[in-house]
């Protein structure tokens, strides 16, 4: 329903209560709008004649006003009263609203058809039969001073008394309180402190540490460790590196990759100092890079060692930055070696395959390009990736680190420093990436264009033909395609291997010569 609706003719409102075809304002009009005024500011107000009907008069003329008498029993006619006379009253009986503020019924009221002329009516007589109480009828007076609230409330104190009662209860509690806590504080201070009392001072200490513990290696490495900041077009990141012989610095590639061409790279060295520094050389396939700071500040540079020469239990120091914690030392062992990794990729178009050095040595995010070293405070490594638990997972270190052996980085970081890039070994196979057997075998067929055995290659030279199958190389198994590739790139272009492989059920020696692919030089 709304408010209005319609009877039937055109723009007739119907109020929504009774049945009336006019509206509540018609109806407000007809009887006339009420004036609305504050409490006690109103008009006067006023009444019109009363009607006198039933007084035994004729109209206009005002009846006699009868003798006012006290008021008594009817059987006790009082004198000048004629017997059988009844009294009169206003009409509308003793209810009737009292006028000019007397009591009901006994106001002046002005005669018929002389308004100006009144009298005042007699008060109503007591009812018939009725009988006094007596004088001792009314409530006994309340005693002096007390409780004006009724008889229920007597002998109760006021609420005054009671809000006074309530402080003076929280006062004393309160003082009582604050009394026995500074009592007892005084008296357990007195049985705890002692002003006589001190510490011996400390013993004489000694930085010294044997040059071959943990803290010796790490004195002598630190100088040596930088971290990189790289800020390109597009996006930077942070990374860490290491000085080696004629000033250069030693990293990752995916450390300095994201500074392209036009990018910056400014490496902080131990000592707070910082310097700008340019790109030497990137290998994507090995994620290793070179750069060339424009001072060093006299810091010194660190050794390589032999990374050949590591083996599983040996003692191992990561150092580097991670998430930008500049000369963080970490230690752990040498988990595993000669281990396939993937890591590092470019964009997601190179990826780095990396015969690794695994450890447990704690590696975070910034700890890429930072040195791994042994006992001897030699690098055997280039810590280069993490393994996480997988994808979504936290990233961070879960005891599974691994570095880019250094036989490998001293290579590459020479190709890159002398010539601008780094050669790529290789011997000229497929792989057949749907065996499952023993070994690694060859593909039998063209895929994507590349032929199974390039033709002239390394392999082709050897005697390797489409489907042998590759059983070890310099007598280790090969268990995987992916271990036959990181085994083939971490040998040097020109490097020969013996390769164990199988064909038509018998197995057969061969000596491979390592050939490379040499990518097209990198603008610097």
């Amino acid at each position: 329903m709304t408010d209005e609706t319609r009877d039937g003719r055109e723009g007739a409102p119907v109020g929504t209560e009774g049945g009336s075809g006019a509206t509540s304002e018609e109806r407000t009009e007809r009887r006339g709008r009420p004036e609305f005024f504050p409490a006690e500011d109103g008009p006067p107000i006023t009444r019109d004649a009363p009607r006198w009907e039933g007084l035994g008069e004729p109209a206009g003329h005002p009846p006699q006003a009868p003798p006012t008498q006290p008021y008594g029993p009817p059987d006790r006619p009082q004198e000048g009263d004629a017997p059988g006379r009844a009294s009169w009253q206003e009409p509308g009986g003793p209810d009737r609203p009292p006028m000019d503020g007397g009591a009901p019924g006994t106001g002046p009221v002005p005669p018929p058809g002389n308004p100006g002329i009144t009298f005042r009516m007699p008060p109503p007589p007591p009812p018939q039969n009725a009988v006094g109480m007596g004088p001792g009828w009314a409530p006994p007076p309340a005693p002096p001073g007390g409780n004006p609230g009724g008889p229920g409330l007597r002998g109760l104190p006021s609420l005054g008394v009671l809000v006074v009662l309530a402080v003076v209860v929280a006062l004393i509690a309160g003082g009582f309180g604050g009394v026995g806590g500074y009592l007892l504080a005084q008296r357990d201070g007195a049985s705890v402190t002692d002003p006589s009392y001190t510490i011996e001072p400390a013993p004489t200490g000694n930085v010294n540490r044997d040059p071959q513990s943990v803290a010796g290696v790490a004195a002598r490495v630190l100088p040596s460790v930088v971290s990189l900041e790289v800020r390109g077009v597009r996006e930077g990141g942070t990374g860490s590196g290491f000085i080696i012989q004629g000033g250069y610095v030693v990293t990752n590639n995916h450390v300095v990759a994201p500074a392209g061409r036009f990018g910056q790279i400014t490496v902080s060295f131990n000592n707070g100092k910082t310097s700008p520094a340019k790109l030497v050389g990137t290998d994507p396939s090995s994620d290793i890079a070179v750069v060339k700071p424009e001072n060093l500040y006299g810091m010194p540079t660190i050794t390589l060692g032999d990374s050949d020469s590591v083996v599983v239990g040996d003692p191992v120091i990561a150092i580097g930055a991670p998430l930008g914690l500049t000369g963080t030392v970490t230690t752990g062992i040498v988990s595993a070696v000669n281990r396939p990794v993937q890591a590092g990729g470019e964009g997601g178009s190179d990826v780095a395959w990396i015969n690794a050095i695994q450890t447990d040595a704690a590696i975070n995010p910034g700890n890429s390009g930072g040195p791994l070293v042994n006992a001897s405070g030699q690098v055997i490594g280039v810590n280069s990736a993490i393994a996480s638990l997988g994808s979504g997972s936290q990233s961070g270190n879960i005891g599974l680190g691994f570095a880019i052996p250094s036989n490998q980085v001293r290579r590459i970081a020479q190709e890159l420093i002398t010539t601008g890039v780094a050669k790529t070994p290789r011997i000229g196979i497929s792989i057949d990436q749907t065996y499952t057997g023993e070994g690694v075998r060859i593909a039998t067929s063209v895929f994507q264009g590349q032929a199974p055995v390039e033709e002239g290659g390394p392999a082709d030279k050897a005697g390797l033909k489409p489907g042998d199958i590759i059983l070890a190389i310099d007598g280790k198994p090969m268990l995987s395609g992916d271990q036959l590739i990181v085994t083939i790139r971490s040998k040097a272009p020109g490097d020969k291997i013996k390769v164990t492989y199988r064909r038509a059920g018998k197995e057969h020696t061969t000596e491979v010569e390592v050939g490379a692919t040499v990518p097209n030089p990198q603008p610097s």
